[in-house]
């Protein structure tokens, strides 16, 4: 669905007095013009092609919509159709011969084996003969884009390209339906309208203009007559033709099963007054975000076929160099996925735009999604094992996300996951492409003949978007790169309990505390960006990583946070209790060599291997504790990455965490934060000493006991 078509040059002044109120003439409309004629949509021969090769769709579609569901129903469909066999034979036809000339010719480039030297002049011909066939055909094709288990990867950038985007209809009709459904004549509603459209699509048509009760100006858009018939009619034929394609190619997809969902949701894009709501939804849950537009909507004014909202000038975000809104897309684009679960489900470039005062605009709220919390849970948890290269668990996450169902061999379906991601894993998580990930496992999918449920698609594609606008003047971006952070902060501060236990089995494979990971978690966590670190003219914000340790240590001492808390006392008491036996194991060795006639000092047998796992678990709590009290920039502690794996003795293991100890000024400017902490969570602070205390005394007697008994 196409909402004003943004232009590079901006929106000239209203000109022309206000009109009186009076009744226009229904046949002679004149009224002041908005816009200069530069601004009007000029109409191309691939635009038209619909309109000269499918335009009797429309008008047969003017006398039979009445009769047509408003929802989408389809035995309500076929009800109208079988008694208009003669249209449907014509328009059966008109199919069948389009694509079958296509498929005659694909076939004759294989024999002759041109089929790669044709590919892009066939590729063409299929974009123009979607075209020629109109709305239906083009929004499928453009569903399929994004769908690699329905189409080969081959195909995808080509229909990727295809613009939704005919001839506009008459002015006079559409002023006449706008009248029609508000009730009220054009003179009382509007002061000025633009006497030409400013943008058409196959659903409709869009004019500026300002409302006569507040002197705003609007963008009224208008459904195009018989669209709906047009598009029933489509699916109508399509729906049967789904149902024959699935059984004879045996696909694992339920091809009529996709048609309908698609079907359903473009339904609800024809009615403008759900579009409305989700505006009104969407501005009402992201539109006070930091350099966030929503445009508002007027929902009293609006009606199935006229949508009324607030006009956004501007340009497209792929036609502007902005990596700053890029990063304001991210971050919203994931508050939508992953924080609130409703998102824009068209996410194509042109329903993102640059306001002329520097903000990222959304447009078109006709189709939207609804990202369910166990949805969500799951692909934050692909997520991290993704980047953890768990890719036993990964299989596990796509049963989870309806990728694949639970009969699956998992053991194929692993050692498939790996040979697609562990090469990109390999790069590192800010290396990581959403396109080549996305290319991928589509190819994967294909293959194995996965499936993939719409709003997954939908949500890759989302992201994909933003890393391809934001590619387009920085090759180096990565949008993972900006959403893995993001992932891992959530991961840290959220209650959720099946995001605790991915957190749990995460950080403990086969019982031993897995410090790297938590410490890859902990550093991206702080890379994190946030709307309170947001900041276009200064993008590091240099209190961004203080305003990240405060929230992660608020979260740890309040109640929610209460087992990422205990993790960290109960690896931190393992580490002093290792620490303690070690030191007293050393300074009873050097005692004893000190004594007459004691001779060498016999190695101490006190300490064991998971003495050595704990001691070597708290440098490194301690050493990423100093680390994140640094900037992100700071030049990393000696010894952090070659020191700890050379530790071979209690005393080597010793002066490791002894150095790290004399680093513990680096670690006042993060004490400086707990001023800064809300007053529960300072009380919760002051009790942590006593409950360390507490912990390490119990193990130390448990020690006792064991050695004294066992």
């Amino acid at each position: 669905m196409l909402l004003v078509q943004p232009r590079t040059a901006p929106v000239p002044a209203l000109r022309g007095k206000p009109l009186p109120p009076r009744r226009w003439p229904r046949r002679r409309l004149v009224p002041p013009p908005l816009a200069s004629a530069s601004s009007y949509i000029a109409v191309s021969s691939e635009e038209d092609a619909f309109t000269r090769c499918s335009g009797y769709l429309f008008e047969e579609g003017m006398s039979t919509e009445a009769e047509l569901p408003t929802a989408y129903d389809l035995s309500g469909i076929a009800a109208v159709y079988r008694r208009r066999p003669l249209l449907v034979l014509r328009r059966s036809l008109q199919i069948g011969a389009s694509f079958g000339w296509w498929f005659a010719l694909r076939y004759l480039d294989r024999v002759n084996e041109r089929a790669d030297d044709m590919f892009e002049i066939r590729a063409a011909q299929l974009r123009r003969i979607l075209l020629e066939l109109g709305p239906a055909f083009v929004k499928i094709a453009q569903a399929v884009s994004s769908r690699p288990d329905v189409i080969p990867p081959a195909y995808l950038d080509q229909l990727s390209l295809l613009q939704d985007r005919i001839a506009p209809f008459s002015t006079e009709l559409a002023f006449n339906i706008i009248e029609k459904e508000l009730g009220q004549p054009l003179d009382t509603i509007f002061s000025e309208i633009s006497p030409e459209p400013v943008a058409a699509a196959s659903l409709g048509q869009v004019y500026q203009a300002r409302l006569r009760s507040n002197r705003k100006i609007v963008a009224v858009k208008v459904q195009r007559p018989g669209v709906q018939a047009a598009i029933s009619l489509d699916i109508f034929i399509l729906r049967f033709l789904a149902g024959i394609a699935r059984k004879a190619a045996k696909l694992n997809t339920d091809l009529p099963a996709v048609l309908d969902e698609w079907a359903s949701s473009l339904f609800r894009e024809m009615d403008y007054r759900a579009e409305a709501k989700n505006g009104l939804k969407f501005r009402e849950l992201y539109g006070k975000f930091r350099d966030v537009m929503v445009p508002e909507m007027y929902l009293e004014q609006t009606r199935r076929r006229v949508l009324i909202m607030e006009w956004i000038e501007g340009e497209k975000l792929s036609e502007v160099r902005d990596q700053y809104l890029v990063e304001v897309g991210v971050y919203c684009s994931l508050s939508q996925l992953l924080e609130y679960g409703f998102y824009h489900a068209d996410p194509h470039p042109g329903n993102l735009l640059r306001t002329v005062d520097g903000k990222l605009a959304y447009l078109d709220f006709g189709m939207m999604g609804e990202f369910r919390q166990e949805l969500r849970d799951g692909f934050i948890e692909a997520c991290l094992h993704l980047v953890n290269r768990d890719f036993d668990a990964l299989a596990k996450d796509f049963i989870t996300l309806g990728l694949l169902p639970p009969t699956a061999q998992k053991g194929e379906v692993t050692k498939a996951l790996t040979g697609v991601f562990e090469n990109a894993v390999n790069k590192g998580v800010q290396n990581i492409s959403f396109g080549d990930l996305s290319g991928n496992l589509g190819q994967t999918m294909y293959k194995f003949k996965f499936q993939i449920p719409s709003y997954f698609s939908l949500v890759i594609r989302s992201l994909a978007v933003l890393e391809g606008i934001a590619v387009s003047f920085n090759p180096e971006y990565k949008v993972l790169g900006s959403s893995y952070p993001w992932i891992a902060r959530k991961v840290l501060t959220d209650s959720s309990p099946k995001l605790r236990s991915s957190l749990q089995t995460l950080l403990y494979k086969d019982g031993e505390f897995q410090i790297d990971r938590l410490e890859s978690l902990l550093t991206e966590s702080l890379r994190a960006r946030t709307e309170q670190s947001l900041n276009r003219n200064q993008q590091e914000d240099v209190d961004s990583t203080r305003y990240a340790i405060k929230k992660v240590l608020s979260f740890t001492l309040t109640e929610q946070g209460a087992f990422v808390k205990d993790l960290l006392l109960q690896e931190i008491s393992k580490g002093i209790d290792a620490l303690g036996v070690a030191t007293l194991s050393s300074a009873t060795s050097a005692a004893t060599f000190r004594l007459p006639f004691s001779g060498s000092p016999s190695p101490s047998p006190s300490l064991d291997d998971e003495d050595v796992t704990n001691l070597r678990n708290l440098y490194r709590l301690l050493l990423l504790l100093s680390r994140v009290s640094q900037t992100e920039n700071a030049s990393p502690i000696p010894g952090n990455n070659s020191s700890i794996q050379k530790v071979g003795g209690s005393a080597d293991e010793i002066s490791l965490v002894l150095y790290e100890m004399a680093s513990v000024p680096e670690l006042l400017p993060a004490l400086s934060i707990v001023t800064e902490l809300p007053p529960e969570s300072q009380q919760q602070l002051l009790l942590l000493p006593a409950d360390l205390t507490n912990r390490v005394l119990s193990r130390a007697v448990a020690r006792t006991i064991r050695r004294l008994f066992v």
